[in-house]
């Protein structure tokens, strides 16, 4: 990570310098980071607290097809709309209190529903992120067939 925010003056002021940084790992692509905008970032780049809940979702994303293949259901559309919900202290630091993730799931006409929403909690369990979490991580997945009318 690199702070891109040095307009100059550095940080002799608290309204001197941008949050802005750079995430970088060898040959990624790199990410363009800021703090949220309530703190005076940039809204068109990702920061810390979306990456967190983003990389839950990733995790359990990755671990619902892994799981969804060596099951025999087939996965044909995967979204999430994830949610973090945070609380601020007396000192203007906070945390965590709970994530939710909501995915969308659409697998093949015909092949076991059932087992496709239970797949969500075995994601869950396996997620290495989110079990290295100390706030709750809950899902509330919805499982469609591919032709199915919503």
């Amino acid at each position: 990570m690199k702070w891109t925010g040095n307009e100059g003056s550095g940080t002799s002021g608290y309204t001197s310098y941008t949050r802005d940084h750079v995430i970088t790992s060898g040959l990624k692509r790199p990410i363009e980071g800021s703090s949220d905008p309530a703190f005076r970032g940039d809204v068109k780049r990702w920061n810390p607290e979306e990456l967190l809940v983003a990389s839950i979702s990733a995790c359990h994303k990755l671990w619902y097809l892994h799981l969804c293949s060596a099951s025999g259901v087939t996965v044909l559309n995967y979204t999430d709309v994830a949610e973090g919900v945070m609380e601020e202290n007396e000192t203007g630091g906070g945390h965590f209190v709970h994530v939710i993730l909501r995915p969308h799931v659409t697998i093949c006409t015909g092949e076991d529903r059932d087992t496709a929403l239970r797949l969500h909690r075995d994601a869950h369990s396996k997620c290495f992120i989110a079990n290295s979490v100390n706030f709750p991580v809950t899902h509330d997945p919805v499982v469609h067939w591919e032709n199915e009318v919503r």
